[in-house]
């Protein structure tokens, strides 16, 4: 039985067809007792096809909505002319104004309307009913209208909802995809995100690691002492290089929740002082202040507070060259947070900065900028008029609307 519902689901035709037969036996029916009820032998012989073409309505009216119409309306017309009564199979007309307003082109629609509308009037100046008076036929006519105006209505509201859904669809349909294409947006700024901590980490670092290394060497032979210090800070760093590393590629697993307590908390502005003493092993003097009264900030504020000192002092070292020196001044202001690196280096021209170094493997200070907009603060950097490199930024305390 649900194998046969679902086929007629399929296949509405074979419902429309199977209609269309049984309109046409009770055409067929009627028709019989009414040539026994008057006594005629010879009944109208335009009945028989006027209800065939009718039944042929009802059959094919989803398949071809607007020819049917077209023949239901010829139909029609025979009628009043052949002086065919009507009968049971003109239920079809009511059939096809439905379908032709829930289906139909516009045009079919409207055709449907006026051809509904004036069907009653029609059948009334052609088959007039006796002892009835005028007002009586007025009243008669409209009563014979309103079947018609009904299934007009009916087929427009079905054809008003299926366009609604169709709407609500196409909207979700539109509003997954916005939902996909924002998602890979914020998967690219997690990816840039991650692209520039991982920067941070890994120039800074391996950058101390590299000087630490180089005058390991240097002095290997005649001051074993020092080369065991400058072995001890290239292990540390590297310890540390490698747990940040391993907080920031962490977001990319799709362990447990647990699994997050094996990475270190971000850095902030509490850790400066160990960058900075980390630097100044490295063999780069910095000069370090805070003014102003510390107090907790956005977790955002202090990382990228960190990072650009990081960064700024990872590029003094670079190009800085021989007997450089750098000063960071922290100072905490009522609505926001200032930063100003200097140093008194040599300093590499300004573009090398802002493709990242000149090895063009880090973000530089388009990496510094990305990171203060994101909180809504301003970043300033280029040559001192004395030579060196300053970079100052304001980061409010406050994120940006």
């Amino acid at each position: 039985m649900q194998r046969l519902y679902d086929f007629l689901r399929r296949h509405p035709v074979w419902v429309d067809g199977f209609w269309g037969l049984v309109l046409f036996g009770i055409s067929g029916i009627s028709l019989l007792a009414m040539v026994e009820g008057s006594g005629r032998a010879e009944p109208n012989v335009a009945v028989i096809p006027v209800a065939l073409g009718l039944s042929l309505v009802v059959a094919l009216r989803r398949r071809a909505t607007e020819q049917m119409l077209v023949l239901a309306a010829v139909i029609g017309v025979a009628q009043l002319i052949f002086d065919v009564e009507t009968l049971p199979a003109n239920f079809a007309m009511l059939v096809i104004i439905y379908t032709a307003a829930a289906d139909g082109e516009k045009w079919a629609s409207r055709f449907a309307l006026i051809g509904g509308l004036c069907a009653a009037p029609l059948s009334m100046m052609r088959w007039p009913t006796e002892n009835i008076s005028a007002f009586g036929h007025i009243l008669f006519t409209m009563f014979q209208i309103v079947p018609f105006a009904l299934a007009w209505v009916l087929g427009d509201s079905i054809r008003t909802r299926r366009a609604y859904l169709a709407q609500l669809e196409e909207r979700a349909d539109r509003l997954e995809k916005e939902r996909e294409a924002q998602s890979k947006v914020a998967v690219a700024a997690e990816r840039a995100r991650i692209a520039r901590e991982l920067h941070d980490v890994v120039a800074h670092n391996v950058s101390v690691m590299v000087v630490q290394a180089d005058g390991a060497a240097y002095v290997m032979d005649t001051a074993p002492e020092q080369a065991r210090k400058a072995l001890e800070t290239i292990s540390g760093t590297g310890r540390q290089a490698l747990a940040e590393m391993r907080r920031l590629l962490g977001v990319l697993r799709t362990g447990e929740p647990e699994e997050s307590g094996e990475y270190v908390p971000q850095p902030d502005v509490e850790q400066l002082d160990e960058l900075i003493e980390q630097v100044r092993t490295a063999g780069l003097p910095v000069d370090f202040k805070v003014e102003g009264t510390p107090r907790p900030l956005p977790s955002g504020v202090e990382l990228t507070a960190y990072r650009i000192v990081q960064e700024a002092l990872t590029n003094t070292r670079k190009h800085g060259g021989e007997n450089a020196g750098a000063s960071v001044r922290l100072v905490y202001f009522d609505d926001g947070l200032g930063l100003l690196v200097e140093d008194d280096g040599k300093g590499a021209p300004h573009e090398l900065y802002e493709d990242g170094g000149a090895d063009g493997s880090g973000h530089g200070l388009i990496g510094m900028r990305e990171r203060v907009g994101m909180v809504g603060g301003t970043l300033d950097a280029g040559p001192r008029p004395g030579g060196g490199f300053r970079i100052s930024a304001l980061l409010p305390l406050k994120p940006a609307h």
